[in-house]
């Protein structure tokens, strides 16, 4: 990663959260950094401009994903077979051992990322919004702004529900 990048979170993140960030491999590194650069040029000239909450939600939300410990191999296939057989099957196997555990812990690595977030000390909006970057069911529950949460999802290249101006 540029040093430029390395400076960049530095400034965005409280130092408790760039702890953590700097656990993520180098690859989960760099996309989070992408994912935050197009947050705030998602942001850019909304009331939410230069707002570091939002951009520290986008560097952290897959911190979770360290419980895991798995490349990008082993992720796509935990993503293949939580689709074949379902998710909550899948969030199931956290009592087992082995490969199937690390699938459950991928699986719900949204909630162990916001655990995470939390027990370092981190700012309220990256815990809501790593627990909830794949499940815009529950947006409405984490009392975020929506036009943020849709910028923060297409970041990320998530599907996302149209922004409501009269939530924005």
């Amino acid at each position: 990663m540029r040093a430029a990048d390395r400076a960049w979170v530095a400034g965005v993140l409280q130092p408790e959260e760039l702890e953590l960030w700097s656990h993520l491999s180098r690859a989960d590194q760099r996309e989070s950094v992408g994912v935050a650069r197009r947050t705030a040029e998602a942001l850019q000239g909304t009331s939410h401009d230069g707002d570091s909450r939002w951009l520290a939600a986008a560097l952290l939300h897959d911190v979770g994903k360290l419980d895991a410990r798995f490349g990008p191999v082993r992720r796509a296939v935990a993503t293949a077979v939580a689709a074949v057989v379902g998710p909550r099957i899948v969030e199931g196997w956290v009592d087992k051992s082995g490969f199937p555990r690390r699938c459950a812990l991928y699986v719900l690595h949204d909630e162990l990322g916001a655990d995470r977030v939390r027990i370092a000390g981190g700012r309220r909006e990256a815990a809501l919004w790593a627990q909830a970057h794949h499940r815009p069911a529950i947006w409405d529950e984490t009392g975020l702004p929506h036009s943020v949460l849709v910028a923060l999802a297409a970041a990320d290249g998530e599907r996302t529900p149209p922004v409501d101006a009269s939530v924005a």
